[in-house]
């Protein structure tokens, strides 16, 4: 098992949620191509793992911008592709050393959840995979005007428990996640190389 150590002075730790906690990228992957091939709009595998952490309805306005096809009702979108990301949610399953420490961690420190993603569908995944309750916080897309890289979606999970940024890990598996982190002043964990 891979053993991790909190770095001298950490008091919180915060996670992601998609391809962090839960091993959801490939179901939203699924989702994103289920809605876009609707709409004509293309979207290799690359480019999704690229824009990891952003809010769906910026993936979509980013792509109408960088294939040219117009959108006229991205509310309605975001809606279509998070509906059909909670059809797929059964098969969803924990990323096992990050699950793992988390548990290890549950009731020693205090743990927030800190996603890109929409409270309803960031509550869904965490409850479909256990771990709803071990959580004092959960700051999503809705909560911050800013989304990562921009470092808002952290500063409010560190708010939220009552600790100063400098004092939290952050765990995520994006590259502008962990830019997120830098620039909040948080330690950041890259769980990309646990796998």
């Amino acid at each position: 098992m891979m053993i991790w150590t909190p770095p001298v002075g950490t008091l919180a730790l915060i996670f992601d949620c998609d391809g962090t906690l839960a091993d959801t990228m490939p179901i939203h992957y699924r989702a994103w191509l289920t809605m876009l091939s609707r709409h004509g709009i293309p979207f290799t595998e690359t480019r999704f793992y690229e824009l990891g952490g952003m809010p769906t309805s910026r993936i979509i306005r980013l792509l109408s911008e960088e294939t040219g096809v117009s959108v006229d009702d991205v509310d309605a979108m975001v809606h279509e592709k998070e509906s059909a990301f909670l059809d797929y949610l059964h098969n969803v399953t924990p990323v096992e050393p990050v699950y793992k420490l988390a548990e290890s961690y549950r009731g020693r420190l205090p743990m927030a959840v800190a996603s890109g993603g929409y409270r309803h569908v960031v509550r869904q995944t965490l409850e479909a995979i256990g771990v709803i309750e071990w959580f004092e916080t959960m700051v999503c897309a809705e909560d911050t005007p800013r989304h990562k890289p921009d470092p808002d979606v952290f500063l409010e999970a560190a708010k939220r428990l009552g600790i100063e940024a400098e004092k939290c890990v952050v765990f995520e598996d994006t590259d502008i996640g962990l830019e997120a982190a830098r620039r909040a002043g948080m330690a950041g964990v890259d769980v990309r190389v646990w796998r």
